[in-house]
């Protein structure tokens, strides 16, 4: 039983080890640490890169991908500039490579209606998934994993829209890329990198002012170079508080902090991190605690002003690296940024004094990398704007917990709420104009340990419920009001089980789901202005027989259904895989398209980690 056990508990704590030889809680920390990306230069030639990923034999690369809907583009040509190309070898532990970008001067118009950041990567032998950065004048526009690589080689291409900083790539900046990785005898993987910019004239002149268009300044709250890391700032337990000074325009009329967040180490797998009077009672070491409730909190100067519930990114090389290939888990390619509206708060900052942005994260272990953007809409018709917070209402948050076990088995169950609302006006040659925002969240999460420590079943959600009125003024004597409305719901699902097989080796069968559904709307006096929804759901399923701490061979699928509705536009995707090989792959554009949606199982196996090395999966 206490092998078994031991095999289940440090499922959720260190399962991006799957390939490592066995560890002690000794070394643990420090192993799992190479883990954590961080680069330096190699000069490479300028070879494609899908033929640095071609293997010997020239059997083509392993295409992996993420599924999402494409980036709306005019039909102009755009203006691409490769800003980067880069073999990162062993760069834990180095600078973050540096570029010079400087906006594209070859370009017939310098009206662009969309830029598109593109980044091309290939790898092929033996490595660990790696979390990378982009960052552009220290503002991050960018926060991925790497995929893990095959002996035939794989490549993966992340496109993602970046027009929201136009004001930034409007100047010369430092482009910064920050990727940690190891190469040794064992971990043969190279990443070759190839980052782009497109720049898509727009079809016809567009204006760039007002609240609905990017912003006019971007000032990062990240860490100042030099660094031998990323600009992140690191988050390595609960009373970890990290921040940054700064000082805004004194004619801000609006003001969005966009929140990058990712999750390591200890708390990879934090939503199944198991509470500490459990991990007590049944003496366990090594073990990662703090029960599964994280939430990021942001603080201006003393006020609370902001959380972030993250969604469960599991990372490429989670669980059983045999799910992602090469359907890669929701949003480990591109991970989502949080955006929260501190417009309210403008009259406590626009004093002309330095203020504090800070970061925290409750019930944290080491380690969360967390930085952020601060984006500011400026009223270039006056030279100073006012404001005054109207209302201000922190509710802490509202825990309850439920354990019941004895021994190695048992429920436990926690469910969070928390309230922040912040109203307040600015006055500037807009007028007077009144913006109150609200966030609202629920968690829930269920955990039943089962058959003396061998079953594991995980069930939890997030629910957001945030909104954005603005109350501006009309031509007439009256005023107009407009809402954003944002409700988003992230699951995920996860079922384990080991099953004995005699002569020391076991069955370790896995079971994951992970969901988002997103609704947002726009609505003005007149009515709905606008609508989209969100529905992303994906299941992934796969088993490892494991002898002596090795996996003797394994198996791996993934289904997914991606469906995305707007007042103009649809896109739908439902994609399976198998080891690799894609089974169905089901596209479509036209609104009313009703695909067939997967029959997600909500009882199978998730497995649990292995502190072996693992010589067939790679």
């Amino acid at each position: 039983m206490a092998s078994t056990l031991s095999s289940l508990f440090l499922l959720l704590s260190t399962l991006s080890l799957l390939h490592q030889p066995p560890l002690s809680a000794a070394n643990l920390h420090q192993t799992k640490s190479l883990s954590r990306s961080h680069p330096n230069f190699e000069p490479t030639s300028l070879l494609p890169i899908s033929a640095a990923a071609a293997d010997d034999d020239g059997t083509p690369p392993t295409t992996f991908f993420e599924v999402t809907k494409p980036i709306p583009l005019p039909k102009t040509k755009p203006c691409s500039h490769l800003l980067l190309h880069h073999d990162f070898s062993f760069t834990y532990g180095q600078p973050p490579v540096l570029a010079d970008y400087k906006p594209p001067s070859h370009c017939p118009s310098h009206q662009f209606s969309t830029i598109v950041l593109e980044w091309t990567a290939a790898c092929k032998g033996r490595q660990f998934d790696r979390i990378f950065g982009v960052w552009l004048g220290g503002v991050e526009i960018l926060r991925s994993c790497t995929a893990e690589p095959r002996a035939t080689g794989i490549v993966w291409t992340v496109k993602k829209d970046i027009t929201r900083y136009s004001s930034l790539l409007a100047t010369n900046q430092t482009l910064a890329v920050y990727l940690g990785n190891v190469v040794d005898s064992t971990y043969t993987g190279v990443y070759h990198v190839n980052l782009t910019f497109h720049f898509y004239p727009a079809e016809e002149e567009i204006g760039l002012s007002g609240s609905g268009s990017g912003a006019d300044l971007i000032l990062p709250i990240s860490r100042n170079p030099p660094l031998n890391d990323g600009y992140w700032f690191e988050i390595e337990n609960s009373t970890d508080v990290e921040s940054k000074e700064f000082e805004i325009p004194q004619n801000t009329y609006r003001a969005v902090l966009e929140v990058y967040v990712s999750f390591h180490e200890n708390d990879e797998f934090w939503f199944g991190n198991f509470p500490n009077e459990y991990i007590t009672a049944n003496n366990l070491t090594g073990y990662a605690g703090n029960g599964p409730f994280r939430e990021v909190v942001v603080g201006l100067d003393d006020l609370v002003i902001g959380a972030v519930w993250p969604f469960t990114v599991i990372y490429t090389g989670g669980v059983n690296p045999l799910l992602w290939r090469p359907i890669t888990g929701i949003g480990s390619f591109d991970l989502p940024s949080y955006d929260i509206e501190i417009t309210p708060l403008l009259g406590e900052i626009l004093d002309g004094k330095s203020h504090k942005l800070s970061f925290g994260v409750t019930n944290a272990l080491n380690v969360w990398y967390v930085d952020a953007n601060l984006h500011l809409w400026l009223d270039k018709k006056s030279e100073k704007t006012q404001g005054k917070l109207l209302e201000y209402i922190h509710s802490p948050i509202s825990l309850s917990t439920l354990s019941n076990f004895t021994g190695f088995d048992g429920l436990f169950v926690t469910n969070v709420t928390r309230s922040i609302v912040l109203s307040g006006f600015v006055n500037s040659s807009r007028g007077v104009v009144k913006t109150k925002s609200r966030q609202g969240f629920e968690y829930s999460n269920t955990m039943v340990l089962g058959n003396d420590g061998n079953s594991q079943i995980l069930n939890q959600v997030i629910n957001f419920n945030g909104s954005v009125d603005t109350k501006m003024p009309s031509s007439s004597s009256s005023s107009s009001v407009h809402s954003d409305k944002s409700i988003k719901k992230f699951s995920i699902y996860l079922h384990s089980d080991n099953i004995e097989r005699g002569n020391g080796s076991y069955d370790s069968v896995a079971n994951v789901t992970l969901g988002i559904d997103e609704k947002r709307s726009k609505i003005s006096d007149s009515g709905i202005l606008y609508t989209t929804r969100l529905r992303n759901l994906q299941n992934a399923e796969g088993s490892m027989l494991v002898k002596g701490n090795l996996v003797v061979s394994g198996l791996g699928s993934t289904r997914q259904e991606y469906r995305y509705t707007a007042d103009k536009s649809c896109y739908f995707r439902n994609v399976s895989s198998s080891n690799y090989t894609i089974l169905h792959d089901d596209e479509s554009t036209i609104c009313g398209h009703r695909g067939l949606w997967p029959s997600f199982p909500r009882r199978s196996y998730l497995g649990s980690t292995l502190n072996g090395e693992n010589k067939m999966l790679i």
